[in-house]
């Protein structure tokens, strides 16, 4: 059995190391929006309550997009994932910098907000499982862990540390439409990056030897239950934590009385949790990796409860950051654990599908977070988030740890 290849052994192969860069840097510019967007949504709400405008804004990204992918999932549509990152990066760089530009002259309003959002993240699922198949095809398979433990690292890292602390200073000193023209930089770094870590000549690392048919990853999943209900796990967590998202800006200016460098700090203290945990991935790959995921599900539910409770910035600092540390190796260590499973050509559609899977119950969490929060407020609404995810840690257990089913455990 091949033995994992460490982080460093992994970014020893330039191609790994400049496309992981690019992500890391888009990542950045993305992670300044997560501050930007709140703020900037409150600035142009007009008659629609703050918490549902909030909830449109953020679910906007993900409806056309959620579409492509479940299309690219059930095998009906095929494109390179090369492609597909490329048709990424440089649809989000033309919108962003529209919407920048808007926003910067105070023009933007909400509609053409989620409409901006709405299209100009076509790509945008398809492109996150993209780069994940690029990077993990270029390294193989002894560097699949590692490279999924570094693209967590540079999620973590870009998107709640170094993201949100520049995109709560900017948009204090400026204006949140000044950070939408770094996420729109970032793009374009990202596809440089791509076109020169992956280039034309190499073949689609996810094709088979030869012509077939695409197989529906639904198909695949049910050849293997135990990745099907993982997928059902993971899809409830990231339903259940949605409501956070809502509900933080709200808490921050209401319970802690503080403005959008606050929401900023709060982001990179889950960041700098985040970033430990994904460091510490690759510790984690000789424990039985199905526990560890369903520990974490029980460990994360208990942050956004003790987080209600809290009405100090410094220990809310605190209790978020351990709330990253915690949650960051889920998804590490659930994807290495169904692509190990996986041939070459089955990668690209169970990916996606379980990219969209796992994503889609962001709006949908969001068009609930969004009603539940402007009716029971913050607090309550961080407690619910909490406590719905507590209820969904036997049901998890019941479903990922039965000992029936066969699934190839994540190489060692």
């Amino acid at each position: 059995m091949t033995a994992n290849r460490s982080y460093r052994e992994v970014l020893r192969d330039r191609r790994v190391a400049g496309l992981l860069l690019g992500d890391l840097l888009a990542s950045a510019g993305t992670g300044m929006i997560i501050v930007a967007m709140p703020v900037q949504t409150l600035a142009i709400h007009g008659s629609v309550p703050p918490a549902i405008a909030i909830g449109l804004v953020e679910a906007a990204p993900f409806v056309l997009s959620t579409v492509l992918a479940l299309a690219i999932g059930q095998g009906w549509v095929r494109v390179p994932p090369r492609t597909l990152l490329i048709a990424d990066c440089v649809l989000r760089s033309l919108t962003f910098a529209t919407l920048g530009v808007l926003g910067v002259t105070e023009r933007l309003t909400l509609p053409v907000l989620i409409a901006g959002l709405l299209f100009g993240s076509t790509f945008r699922l398809a492109g996150s499982s993209s780069r994940r198949l690029l990077a993990t095809a270029i390294a193989g398979d002894a560097g699949r862990f590692a490279v999924n433990g570094l693209l967590g690292m540079n999620a973590t890292f870009a998107l709640y540390i170094v993201g949100p602390v520049l995109g709560g200073v900017i948009v204090a000193a400026t204006s949140p439409g000044v950070a939408l023209f770094f996420d729109a930089g970032g793009a374009l770094i990202l596809l440089v990056a791509v076109l020169a870590a992956v280039r034309r000549s190499v073949p689609d690392p996810t094709a088979p030897d030869r012509p077939t048919a695409r197989e529906s990853g639904w198909r695949i999943l049910r050849r293997r239950p135990v990745a099907a209900r993982l997928l059902a796990v993971e899809f409830f967590f990231n339903f259940f934590y949605m409501p956070v998202e809502v509900a933080l800006p709200l808490y921050v200016r209401g319970k802690l009385d503080a403005d959008a460098s606050a929401l900023g700090l709060m982001w990179g203290a889950l960041g700098v949790g985040a970033f430990i945990g994904a460091a510490l991935v690759n510790q984690l790959r000789n424990l039985p990796q199905r526990q560890v995921l369903i520990a974490i599900v029980g460990l994360w539910a208990m942050c956004p409860i003790a987080l209600a409770l809290v009405s100090d910035l410094p220990l809310a600092l605190v209790v978020f950051g351990l709330g990253g540390l915690v949650w960051a190796p889920f998804t590490p260590i659930a994807y290495s654990f169904l692509q190990s499973g996986l041939e070459p050509d089955e990668q690209q559609q169970v990916v996606t599908l379980w990219t969209t899977g796992a994503t889609v119950a962001a709006p949908l969490g969001l068009a609930l977070g969004g009603p539940l929060i402007e009716l029971a407020g913050s607090t309550v609404g961080l407690m619910l988030s909490g406590g719905l995810t507590l209820l969904l840690l036997p049901i998890a257990a019941r479903a990922v740890l039965r000992r029936s089913d066969r699934m190839p455990a994540v190489r060692a």
